[in-house]
């Protein structure tokens, strides 16, 4: 079996089918136009550039376009980069589809699934747990399906799903250390801060941001859906301002994309195991790519660091396992 894209080394040679995951246009020094593609297999992505493209180059290496390519791995300014040799669109007769390129979470949807609805039963304030149930029920089928964002962390299919299952429980062992916070409020904008990328996203597949995910963005959209929610539902009162509060305020600050700091402290919390889980995800998939005792490719999100993976930690790793045979 092949190995992913992600685990090719600088100077090794890529003679591989891999999906198209986005295709940027750009011109170049020389007044040409070039394409930057994001070349993805269920390992991950690397990024490509292809030069001097034509309107029917442009056309024909679009995203979710299976393409063969025969290139070699480099470095670029601290990020491993293909460089293609060749490349053409997959045949028919290539016997590729789509769906062997996609990364998926690493739970399955009815795991994920009821892992959520547990959550929800939880919940004992009724009125927050009708709105919650309700909004998910109306977006469910892409709730499970779509990605949490179109790059930097949990960008494969059920990502949302996946990083909202990790956040809740993250929030339950908070709520057993401290007590005194909200569980059902906790839970609740767990599972709602993110929903209205079911509206901003595109779809599961080469996400990419709507009209609506470009002029209002995920938290506009879910906070006018939450209203929507509980007036269908007939519910009034202070917890649904609460639960929008929650969506507004949780990217924490405004430069990061809230239109609200936190000014509840269930809202804070989220805040914190929003950024944390994310940040998780980065730094892990940047890590799989290197060896121990080799640094990652720059995160952008991260400062534009780089992050050291322990040598030591190999060797432990390894030495528990023989032990454990």
């Amino acid at each position: 079996m092949a190995k992913g894209i992600i685990h090719y080394e600088v100077g090794e040679q890529v003679d591989l089918f891999l999906l198209i995951k986005s295709a940027t246009k750009g011109i170049a020094s020389n007044g040409k136009p070039f394409l930057t593609l994001m070349l993805q297999d269920k390992s991950g992505d690397i990024e490509a550039k292809l030069w001097d493209v034509s309107p029917d180059d442009e056309e024909r290496y679009a995203p979710e376009c299976i393409v063969k390519v025969v290139g070699d791995i480099h470095n670029y300014r601290g990020k491993l980069q293909l460089r293609i040799r060749s490349i053409r669109p997959a045949h028919p007769g290539d016997a590729v589809r789509v769906d062997d390129f996609l990364e998926t979470a690493p739970l399955a949807r009815e795991e994920m699934k009821a892992k959520v609805m547990e959550y929800i039963f939880a919940m004992e304030n009724p009125n927050i747990q009708r709105i919650t149930r309700y909004l998910l029920k109306k977006y469910e089928k892409p709730f499970f399906e779509y990605p949490a964002a179109t790059k930097n962390h949990h960008e494969f299919i059920s990502g949302l799903a996946y990083h909202v299952v990790s956040m809740l429980e993250l929030a339950a062992a908070l709520v057993r250390l401290y007590p005194s916070l909200n569980k059902d409020l906790l839970y609740a904008g767990v599972i709602l801060h993110d929903l209205g990328k079911v509206i901003e996203l595109s779809g599961p597949v080469s996400a990419a941001y709507t009209l609506e995910g470009n002029l209002l963005g995920h938290i506009s959209i879910m906070v006018s859906e939450i209203s929507k929610a509980a007036e269908q539902l007939g519910i009034q009162g202070e917890e649904v301002v609460i639960l929008q509060h929650l969506v507004l305020a949780h990217h924490g600050k405004a430069e990061w994309g809230s239109p609200k700091p936190p000014l509840v402290k269930e809202a804070e919390v989220l805040h914190y195991i929003d950024n944390l889980d994310a940040k998780m995800m980065m730094i892990d998939r940047a890590l799989e790519k290197v060896k121990p005792g080799e640094f990652t490719e720059r995160i952008f999100a991260l400062d534009n660091r780089s992050f050291y993976k322990p040598a030591f930690l190999a060797v432990s790793t390894s030495e528990k396992a023989g032990k454990e045979k």
